[in-house]
């Protein structure tokens, strides 16, 4: 997915467990441990929000977005002509 979580990266900065972190967002910590595993497919605004509040971050901290090799089928390459 191009789409990367970074999200263990800044609890390890902030000192922060996911218990803690969990506590902070009421999220589950299992609802965390899927998103900072990456195998999550969405998290709502208002998720990333309290989590960017919780740890004193900006969204950009925590998603992080790399090009893949082969583009999707379902991208278009090029607009055509008007």
């Amino acid at each position: 997915m191009p789409i990367n979580i970074n999200l263990d990266v800044m609890m390890a900065k902030r000192k922060m467990s996911l218990n803690e972190l969990s506590a902070r967002v009421d999220l589950t910590v299992s609802n965390l441990s899927i998103l900072k595993t990456g195998k999550a497919k969405a998290i709502r605004f208002s998720t990333l929000e309290a989590i960017c509040h919780a740890l004193n971050c900006q969204p950009g901290d925590i998603l992080e977005f790399q090009k893949d090799e082969q583009p999707h089928a379902t991208i278009p390459q090029t607009y055509p002509k008007p």
